[in-house]
C-alpha cells in the first residue's frame, strides 16, 4: 500500500474503497499512485500537494513556473530523475533542493545526495509537474543511463543505470563491466565516503530484489545506498579486480586485500567475498593503520586493571589470554601489549590470521590452511626458532590450546586470544579443550576479557535526567547515585546524528593469583570463580562499563549491551 494512501485514508479524505480503486488502476496503467488519484477525481493536483507538504512539513514548489538552469540539471541525468520520480531545483553552496512527489521515500533522497555529494533539502511537487519537467528538460536528451555529472565533485561522478540483474554474464563480461568508469568511480567513492565517515566494515550486499552498501560505525551497521540490481556482478568484479581475486570464480569464498593510497594517507582493506543465493556478498574490513591505538593507557583500562595488566605481560614467562567477542578489540589490545614489549633485546614472533597491521621488529606470520601453516605448525616452527615473546592470532583447538602451554611452561611468554563470555569462563574453556587443570595453574598468568562501548559524542552531549531505579538496576552503588551526571548525545553532524562518536574498551582483568590457582585445582565452577576473583580484587565488565558511564564517557543503553549483572 502506498504511504500517501494510508495517510490519506487516516485522515478520510478518501475511502478504502477508492483506495482499493486507486490500486487497481495502477496495476492496469502502471501509474504513480497520486497521478492515478488525480485522474480519477478523487482529489485535486493542488489539494494532493497541499496535504502531503503539509504531512512532510515541507513547503510546495511551482515546476510550471520555474527555470532550472543546465549547471542545477547536469546534477542528476534524466534517466535518474525518471526512475525516483524528482527534479533537481536550485543549489545553494553545498545544499541541492530536490523536489519530489513523494517524501516518504527517504531512500531517494539517500540515493541522490550520495551521488550529488550534497545535501539534500526535500520540497514537493505534483506528479503531473513532475512528469512534465522530466520531459521539458531532459526528453530524448538522456545517453544512455550511465552519466558523468559534475566534474568538479567526484562523488557526483557516478550514475547508476536501471534496475535488471544480470546473471549470465560471462568472465570477459565482468572484466569489461567492472571497467565502465561509472563502475570504478562508484568502488574507489564507495571505500573513500567509508575511510571519511570512520567505518571499520563496508558491506556489499546483492538480494533478489535489492543491492544495498552498508557500512559498520562504531559497531553499529548503516545502510549508505541502494544501487541499482544491474550493477552488482561489475562492483563484485571490480572489488575482486582490485584485491587480485579470480573473477570466474563466483561459487567458492574468496580472501583478498586492497591497498589504497590517498591525499588522506595509506589504507588497507580486508577482502572477503562469500557467494549468497543471489550473487556474491563481499565485506571489506578497513585496516587504518593511523587510528591503531599502540599507548596502553589511552585503550580503557582502568587504572588497577592496566597495572595488573602490565604486570602479567612483564613476567618472564607464562600466558596471558584476551577473551571477548569477535570485533571486540582483541587484536589492538595485543598490538598494544607487543609493542609495550618491542625491545631490540627480545625476539618476538606472531601466528595470525590475518596478519591485519605490520609492527616493525615484529616477526609476522600469516596462516595458510591450504597448506597446512596452522596456529599449531607455526607455534611449532617459532620453538626452534629461538623466541621470547610468541603471539597466537587465536587459541581454537587442543593441539594449539597443548603447544601454547607448553611454550609459556619452557621460558617464554604467551599472548593469545580465546571467544568466551568473561574472563573466569576462559577456564572452564581450557578445560573443555582437554587441558588439565594443573597445567593451566602452572602456565596461566591472567585473563582480560573485553568489549567496546560507544562514546557519547563530545559535540552534541548533553545532561538527562537520572533514574534512580535504573541505575540501581545496573548495579551502581547506592551511595554514588546522585553524585555523578548522566549523559546522551542529541545527535549533530559531528556524529551523523547518532549521538555517538568512537568506542572506549571495557575490560575485565583476572589476575592468576593463588585463591584462583586452588580453585581451578580443585574444579571450580565459572560461577565460584567469578565470585573467588571479584573477591581476589578483579573488576567485572559491568563494574568496569558502569564506572564509564559515571565518568560520562558512556549511556545506560550501551552499559545494558556490553555487559550483564553480576
Amino acid at each position: 500500500m502506498s504511504r500517501i494512501g494510508e495517510l490519506l485514508l487516516r485522515e478520510k479524505l478518501i475511502s478504502l474503497a477508492d483506495l482499493q480503486r486507486v490500486q487497481a488502476e495502477q496495476k492496469k496503467s502502471g501509474e504513480r499512485f497520486g497521478a492515478a488519484l488525480v485522474r480519477l477525481g478523487l482529489m485535486s493536483e493542488s489539494d494532493l500537494t497541499q496535504f502531503i507538504s503539509k504531512q512532510y512539513r515541507t513547503r510546495v514548489v511551482d515546476l510550471d513556473g520555474l527555470t532550472i538552469t543546465p549547471e542545477i540539471l547536469k546534477l542528476l541525468k534524466g534517466d535518474i530523475c525518471r526512475k525516483h520520480w524528482v527534479i533537481p531545483v536550485q543549489r545553494s553552496g553545498s545544499a541541492l533542493l530536490l523536489a519530489m512527489a513523494d517524501p516518504s521515500d527517504m531512500h531517494v533522497a539517500d540515493d541522490i545526495k550520495f551521488l550529488t555529494g550534497l545535501g539534500v533539502e526535500v520540497v514537493v511537487a505534483s506528479d503531473a509537474q513532475i512528469d512534465r519537467a522530466i520531459k521539458k528538460y531532459y526528453e530524448n536528451k538522456s545517453g544512455t543511463g550511465f552519466i558523468a555529472a559534475s566534474p568538479s565533485n567526484d562523488v557526483s561522478d557516478l550514475v547508476f543505470d536501471s534496475d535488471g540483474a544480470q546473471d549470465t554474464l560471462g568472465p570477459l563480461d565482468l572484466k569489461e563491466g567492472s571497467e565502465d568508469a561509472p563502475v570504478v568511480k562508484l568502488v574507489n567513492l564507495m571505500l573513500m565516503d567509508a575511510i571519511k565517515k570512520g567505518a571499520s566494515d563496508i558491506h556489499v550486499e546483492p538480494y533478489e530484489k535489492l543491492f544495498r552498501v552498508r557500512y559498520r560505525i562504531d559497531g553499529s551497521l548503516y545502510e549508505v545506498m541502494k544501487p541499482p540490481l544491474a550493477l552488482k556482478n561489475a562492483v563484485t568484479s571490480r572489488i575482486k579486480i582490485m584485491s587480485n581475486l579470480d573473477i570466474a570464480e563466483r561459487r567458492l569464498p574468496q580472501d583478498g586485500r586492497i591497498k589504497l593510497r590517498a591525499a588522506t594517507g595509506e589504507m588497507d582493506f580486508r577482502v572477503s567475498v562469500c557467494p549468497t543465493l543471489f550473487g556474491e556478498k563481499v565485506v571489506l574490513r578497513l585496516l587504518d593503520k593511523s587510528n591503531l591505538q599502540l599507548d596502553m593507557t589511552k585503550l580503557g583500562f582502568q587504572e588497577a586493571q592496566l597495572a595488573d595488566f602490565k604486570d602479567a605481560i612483564h613476567k618472564p614467562f607464562g600466558m596471558v589470554l584476551v577473551t571477548g567477542p569477535t570485533g571486540s578489540g582483541k587484536t589492538t589490545t595485543l598490538y598494544s601489549a607487543l609493542s609495550e614489549l618491542n625491545k631490540t633485546t627480545e625476539n618476538i614472533s606472531t601466528a595470525e590470521d590475518p596478519v591485519e597491521f605490520n609492527l616493525p621488529g615484529i616477526n609476522q606470520v600469516q596462516m595458510h590452511e591450504d597448506i597446512g601453516l596452522n596456529f599449531a605448525a607455526a607455534l611449532r616452527a617459532f620453538l626452534r626458532q629461538d623466541p621470547d615473546i610468541i603471539m597466537v592470532g587465536e587459541i581454537r583447538d587442543f593441539e594449539t590450546a597443548e603447544i601454547a602451554i607448553k611454550a609459556a611452561l619452557t621460558g617464554h611468554m604467551m599472548l593469545s586470544t580465546l571467544h568466551t563470555n568473561d574472563a573466569p569462563s576462559t577456564v572452564s574453556r581450557l578445560i573443555n579443550m582437554g587441558i588439565e587443570p594443573f597445567l593451566i595453574t602452572a602456565s596461566l598468568n591472567c585473563v582480560v576479557a573485553q568489549r567496546l562501548a560507544r562514546r557519547v559524542c563530545i559535540e552534541c552531549k548533553e545532561i538527562v535526567p537520572m533514574d534512580a531505579q535504573v541505575l540501581r538496576d545496573l548495579q551502581v552503588p547506592e551511595e554514588k547515585i546522585g553524585t555523578f551526571e548522566l549523559y546522551r548525545g542529541r545527535g549533530c553532524k559531528n556524529c551523523a546524528e547518532t549521538g555517538y562518536k568512537g568506542r572506549v574498551a571495557v575490560y575485565e582483568v583476572m589476575v592468576a593469583t593463588d585463591s584462583i590457582k586452588t580453585a581451578i585445582q580443585r574444579g571450580a565452577s565459572t560461577a565460584e570463580l567469578k565470585i573467588e576473583a571479584i573477591r581476589s580484587g578483579m573488576q567485572s565488565l559491568r563494574r568496569s562499563a558502569v564506572l564509564k558511564l559515571m565518568e560520562g564517557i558512556t549511556t545506560i543503553s550501551e552499559v545494558s549491551k556490553v555487559s550483564m549483572s553480576d
